[in-house]
């Protein structure tokens, strides 16, 4: 089981979208074991990753909601079911604001409970979303088999949960 819905496809495809191209720097904000971030390195980007209970190389112990880097100091920024978990999502929205470069790109993922908000919450965080993807579908397929497997990373309870991927850039 991978620690978001999608696996490393999923962060490539992200990745795609972006349209950052190496070596452009990258945070990865909620980063685990640090899948994500060994990914970027072997795709020739710099990158590192910052995670409340780190297990992985190159990915600190810190909160991203009070990141220990200086402002724009990031081409990119990707986070994958980060954010919702942080009990923040404006505060996550406004610290990735701070950390990139004017111009630079947020690219996530996330279950929301209203997705209308997010967006609003993106907006006011400073960044213009050039794409918005609805993937509950991709999300509810992660979920049955977590429940299954007992495992609780990214999931939420309750009803009307939508699971949405955006890629934005800092103004």
């Amino acid at each position: 089981m991978t620690r978001h819905p999608g696996g490393e496809e999923h962060s490539r495809y992200l990745i795609e979208l972006s349209f950052v191209m190496p070596p452009a720097r990258w945070l990865d904000m909620g980063a685990g074991s640090g899948e994500t971030v060994r990914l970027l390195r072997s795709l020739g980007y710099e990158a590192e990753g910052i995670d409340l209970e780190p297990s992985g190389e190159k990915v600190i112990k810190g909160d991203y909601l009070e990141a220990p880097y200086a402002g724009e100091s990031f081409d990119a920024i990707i986070s994958q079911c980060s954010f919702f978990v942080s009990g923040d999502v404006p505060g996550a929205l406004k610290e990735a604001g701070r950390m990139l470069k004017k111009g630079g790109k947020l690219v996530f993922s996330d279950v929301t409970r209203d997705v209308v908000k997010l967006l609003s919450e993106v907006r006011a965080a400073g960044f213009a979303v050039r794409h918005m993807e609805d993937m509950s579908d991709e999300w509810k397929e992660y979920y049955l088999e977590a429940l299954w497997r007992d495992e609780s990373n990214c999931l939420p309870t309750g009803k009307k949960v939508s699971y949405v991927l955006f890629i934005c850039e800092r103004l």
